[in-house]
C-alpha cells in the first residue's frame, strides 16, 4: 500500500484526551466490552489540527473521469457544512487508467484529501485497510458517482459524533427516502433485503447502499471478524454489529442511480449470497467472539454501577414464547405421527423427548444467549430432567383423561395435553432460567436487551 497526503487536514479540531485521561480519538486496546460511548469534544471549526474527526473513504478502480468532480463536491461540501476536522480518502483499487495521476492530484491540490494505493482489488479490503489504518475517530465511506445527496453526510454521522450510535447506515428503502432508478436494480435490491431478512434475521432496511459510517473503536474490533474483501463486505459487516446487539442508526437518503455503474450484477449476487450462507453458518454454530463487540448497559455513570442486576427478562420472555410455541406445534405434530403405530402413552413419551432436545437447544441459542459448543452436553442432560417434569405432567394428564372416559377422542387427547403443557410452561421457563441457563453461565447476559 502506497500512500500520498497533503499534510494538511481538513477546517476544525482533533480529538484529544477527555476528562476521565482516556482518548476519545475512539481506538481501544483493552479486551472485554467496548467503552462507553462519549461524545467527541466540540471546537472551532477554523482552528486546524492533525487529527481530522471525520475520514471518509472513497473508493475507486478505473475512475479517472469521476473521480476528480467527486473529490470536489465533497470537499467543497464538507468545507462549508461540517463543523469538525475532515479528511477525504480516496482509496485506489489496483487501477489500470490515470485514477492514480488524478488522486495524486487531488491530495496535492487540497486540504485534508489524501491518496492511498492498493494493489488488489476489493472495495471490502480497501475499506479495512484505510479505516484500520486510519487515527479519526469516525469513519464514513461513499461510493465515487454521489449517487447520494450529500445533505445526508452530515445526519449519518451526527449520532457517532454524539456518541449515541455505533454504526450509520444510509437507507434508500426507508419509508421517507427518494429513489430514482431502474426497475431491475429496485427488484434486486429489495429481493436480496429479503433474503437478509428471512435467512440472517438482519433488521436493518439496506445493506448495500454505498453510504455508511462507523465509530473507529468498533471497526478495530469489528473488522477483523469480516472475511469478505468485496462487495458482501457491507452485508457482513452490519450482520454481525447487529447480532452484537450494536446501535445502527439508518439515514433515508435522496438517491440518483448511477446509469454507468460498472458493477457485475449477477457475480456480485453469487457472492453475495455465498456469503450469506458462509454468515448463517457462522452465527448458527457460535464461531464468532460476538461478545468482544458488547457495549457496557447505559452510558449514564449510575447504570455502570450497578452490580448483580440482571436484565433482558422482557427479550428471554419473548424467545421463550416463540420457541415454545414452534415446539409445541413441533410437539403436538409428531404426537399425531408416533401416535398412527403406539399408544398415547408411548407416542407422547416419544414426541416430548424429541421436542425437548430441540426445545433446549433452541432456547440455549436464541433465548439466553448461549454461544458455542461449551456446556452443550450439560445443558441437554438438565434439559432432560426439565423434560421429565413435563413428561410427568402430561402423562399423568392422559391417564386421568383415560380413567376418567375409557376412551377419548384424539380431539379429546390433544386438549388435554396442551391444556397440560401450557401449565408447565412457567414452570419450564423458570428451571431453565434459575438452573439450566443462569445469569453467571451467561457472559453476554447483561447486554441482552
Amino acid at each position: 500500500m502506497t500512500t500520498t497526503d497533503s499534510l494538511r487536514s481538513g477546517p476544525g479540531p482533533g480529538p484529544g484526551p477527555g476528562a476521565d485521561g482516556r482518548s476519545t480519538s475512539g481506538r481501544s486496546t483493552s479486551g472485554g466490552h467496548l467503552p462507553v460511548r462519549e461524545h467527541l469534544p466540540a471546537g472551532s471549526a477554523a482552528a486546524p489540527s492533525a487529527v481530522p474527526v471525520l475520514d471518509v473513504v472513497v473508493p475507486v478502480y478505473n475512475e479517472e473521469k469521476d473521480l476528480r468532480p467527486c473529490v470536489l463536491r465533497l470537499h467543497d461540501h464538507l468545507s462549508r457544512t461540517f463543523p469538525y476536522a475532515f479528511r477525504i480518502t480516496v482509496a485506489d483499487n489496483a487501477s489500470t487508467d490515470a485514477t492514480p495521476a488524478v488522486a495524486a492530484r487531488l491530495a496535492a491540490e487540497l486540504r485534508g484529501v489524501r491518496y492511498v494505493r492498493l494493489e488488489e482489488k476489493g472495495r471490502g479490503r480497501a475499506l479495512r485497510t484505510v479505516w484500520s489504518d486510519s487515527d479519526a475517530p469516525v469513519l464514513a465511506y461513499m461510493d465515487v458517482d454521489l449517487s447520494t445527496d450529500l445533505n445526508a453526510l452530515l445526519p449519518l454521522v451526527a449520532p457517532l459524533i454524539s456518541g449515541h450510535s455505533d454504526l450509520a447506515i444510509g437507507s434508500r428503502l426507508a419509508r421517507s427516502a427518494r429513489v430514482v432508478r431502474g426497475s431491475k436494480r429496485e427488484f434486486i435490491s429489495r429481493a436480496y433485503n429479503l433474503i437478509l431478512r428471512s435467512s440472517l434475521a438482519a433488521g436493518f432496511s439496506d445493506a448495500q447502499c454505498g453510504f455508511k459510517a462507523i465509530r473507529s473503536e468498533v471497526a478495530e474490533r469489528l473488522l477483523p471478524m469480516v472475511e469478505d474483501s468485496g462487495w458482501f463486505f457491507d452485508t457482513e459487516l452490519l450482520v454481525l454489529a447487529e447480532r452484537a446487539g450494536l446501535r445502527i442508526h439508518e439515514v433515508p437518503v435522496d438517491w440518483i442511480d448511477d446509469p454507468d455503474s460498472t458493477v457485475h450484477i449477477v457475480r456480485t449476487a453469487t457472492e453475495d449470497l455465498k456469503g450469506v450462507w458462509r454468515v448463517g453458518r457462522a452465527l448458527a454454530v457460535g464461531a464468532l467472539p460476538l461478545d468482544r463487540l458488547a457495549r457496557p448497559f447505559g452510558d449514564d455513570p449510575r447504570d455502570r454501577a450497578l452490580t448483580g442486576v440482571e436484565r433482558g427478562l422482557a427479550r428471554q420472555l419473548v424467545g421463550f414464547c416463540v420457541v415454545g410455541v414452534l415446539s409445541t406445534l413441533f410437539y403436538l405434530a409428531l404426537y399425531s405421527l408416533f401416535r398412527l403405530g403406539v399408544g398415547p402413552q408411548l407416542a407422547n413419551g416419544g414426541a416430548l423427548l424429541v421436542s425437548a432436545v430441540a426445545n433446549t437447544a433452541a432456547n440455549r441459542r436464541l433465548t439466553f444467549g448461549v454461544r458455542g459448543w461449551r456446556g452443550a452436553v450439560r445443558h441437554q442432560a438438565q434439559g432432560l430432567v426439565v423434560f421429565a417434569i413435563g413428561l410427568a405432567l402430561t402423562s399423568g394428564s392422559l391417564a386421568a383423561l383415560g380413567a376418567a372416559t375409557g376412551s377419548p377422542s384424539h380431539s379429546t387427547e390433544l386438549a388435554v395435553l396442551i391444556t397440560a403443557n401450557l401449565a408447565a410452561t412457567v414452570l419450564r421457563f423458570l428451571l431453565l432460567r434459575a438452573w439450566v441457563f443462569p445469569a453467571r453461565a451467561r457472559p453476554d447476559s447483561e447486554d441482552l436487551r
